[in-house]
């Protein structure tokens, strides 16, 4: 499980403060494929960031003995002075991959990138960064992996490996997902987590969290 205790985010604006979470405690359970669903501003990035930890609380933890991926979809910690290769390898290193050799190649085949998984990231193209760091991801046994919008990567012929790729991941590890598209929500997904007015509510129903959001 991961647990936010007391956790408050806001961001500073002409207008003062503005909060996304103010003392928040919650648990997120864990053995479920949960759906983050939230109207637009809710703050269901902000809470994807915070459970990455590619942003912080202002104050309150987040607590975990799970391994948890960085955003699947997004080029996240890729380095655009590094090649393809280069960035593998280190994301291979910081977690723990022990055959990085091994790990290169099945990124290196996964992405698609031929010739140009030995230039740099700075020369790719939009679609080639997150392809990368899809498979870096995907490449990385993980408890949960954290996904974001993942019809957003790459063409529609990568677009339905990294759909079969993760549904596959997900009968051994788990998914936590923000996506506004509810067909792929139902596709992975078991469960919800409603963000309401800095709120957290899960359902453990799927159909019932959609309804609930549907609503708001």
């Amino acid at each position: 499980m991961i647990t936010l205790e007391n956790v408050t985010k806001y961001y500073p604006s002409a207008l003062g403060k503005q909060y996304i979470f103010k003392d928040l405690s919650f648990t997120i359970p864990s053995g479920h494929n949960i759906a983050i669903l939230g109207a637009n501003g809710s703050g269901k990035s902000t809470l994807f960031r915070l459970l990455a930890g590619s942003e912080y609380p202002v104050s309150g933890t987040i607590t975990t003995s799970l391994s948890l991926s960085w955003p699947v979809a997004l080029a996240t910690g890729i380095h655009p002075q590094m090649t393809g290769r280069e960035n593998t390898r280190f994301i291979g290193r910081i977690n723990g991959v022990k055959d990085l050799k091994a790990y290169e190649e099945k990124v290196k085949q996964f992405s698609q990138l031929g010739i140009k998984f030995d230039l740099p990231v700075k020369d790719y193209s939009s679609g080639m960064r997150p392809r990368l760091a899809f498979a870096c991801s995907i490449g990385i046994d993980f408890d949960v992996y954290l996904i974001d919008e993942v019809t957003s990567v790459g063409d529609a012929t990568f677009r339905r490996r990294a759909k079969e790729a993760l549904l596959e991941r997900s009968k051994q590890a788990n998914v936590i997902m923000v996506s506004h598209q509810m067909e792929e929500i139902r596709h992975f997904c078991d469960s919800a987590i409603v963000l309401q007015d800095g709120k957290l509510t899960f359902y453990n129903d799927l159909e019932e969290g959609i309804k609930r959001y549907q609503a708001l």
